[in-house]
């Protein structure tokens, strides 16, 4: 698997790519070539074409949850003319608000071209050789996964890359919880430990939950983190001391 980072929150430097608050990655496995999200603009199609990577390529559009940072280049995309399988919880539509100002996909999948076919699930389902989307995550910890406001976001999902032995999650932005979206992981691939982690933590001021998350983490050791997006910088240097963290910005690249 080759993950290519097409969004995020930083940038490195003497790399000419855009940043953005909000989070797209490019994911090739085998025949296949995923859009993990879309940002909140045009800045991932800008940025693959700087990295001279060919959009038209994409086969399969995976969401990790309806927020306007993930789905706002929809707009954008829409344009493209190759049939593609999207992948995404039922409730991705759904509406969405926060501090009374929407917050949901500005463009709705029920108004995407024919050419993108909706595959919409709350269960796991594997969507190439080695990924699988994971559906509706459970919440068994009481300290994560809570609701935003009234909106629980029980779209909120991720995708896992496993082979006989080896399992990476990779999240968008985990409004249900690093810890329980782990669980489910393993759970979902039948494999106990986890190699990496990549996508938004969802750790934002708030001393409890990284508390709590880092114990976890402490207790069930993740070989390499890769914290982006919605991660403070609290949340890495408290992640630092109990996993090995690495920078992650626009360009990243990741060959599993």
């Amino acid at each position: 698997m080759k993950l290519t980072v097409l969004v995020d929150n930083n940038t490195y430097i003497d790399q000419y790519y855009l940043a953005e608050p909000a989070l797209s990655y490019l994911i090739q496995d085998d025949d296949d070539t995923v859009l993990f999200d879309v940002g909140y603009s045009d800045v991932f199609m800008i940025n693959a074409k700087r990295m001279n990577i060919d959009l038209y390529q994409v086969n399969k559009l995976v969401l990790s949850h309806g927020h306007n940072d993930h789905t706002g280049g929809l707009i954008y995309f829409k344009d493209q003319t190759q049939p593609i399988e999207v992948i995404a919880h039922p409730d991705v539509d759904a509406h969405k608000s926060y501090q009374t100002q929407d917050v949901g996909s500005p463009l709705k999948l029920k108004y995407l071209p024919t050419n993108f076919k909706l595959k919409l699930t709350d269960s796991p389902i594997k969507i190439t050789n080695n990924i699988t989307f994971l559906g509706e995550i459970p919440r068994v910890f009481t300290f994560e996964g809570q609701p935003l406001e009234n909106d629980q976001l029980k779209d909120d999902s991720a995708l896992i890359y496993h082979t006989l032995d080896t399992l990476w999650v990779i999240t968008g932005c985990s409004h249900s919880g690093i810890c329980n979206i782990c669980e489910y992981a393993k759970k979902i691939s039948g494999i106990d430990h986890i190699t990496g982690i990549i996508g938004g933590f969802h750790l934002l001021d708030n001393p409890y939950q990284l508390k709590k998350t880092t114990a976890y983490l402490k207790a069930n050791p993740v070989d390499i983190i890769y914290p982006a997006h919605c991660s403070d910088l609290k949340a890495k240097i408290e992640l630092a001391k109990v996993s090995s963290i690495h920078e992650v910005g626009s360009g990243l690249i990741l060959t599993i």
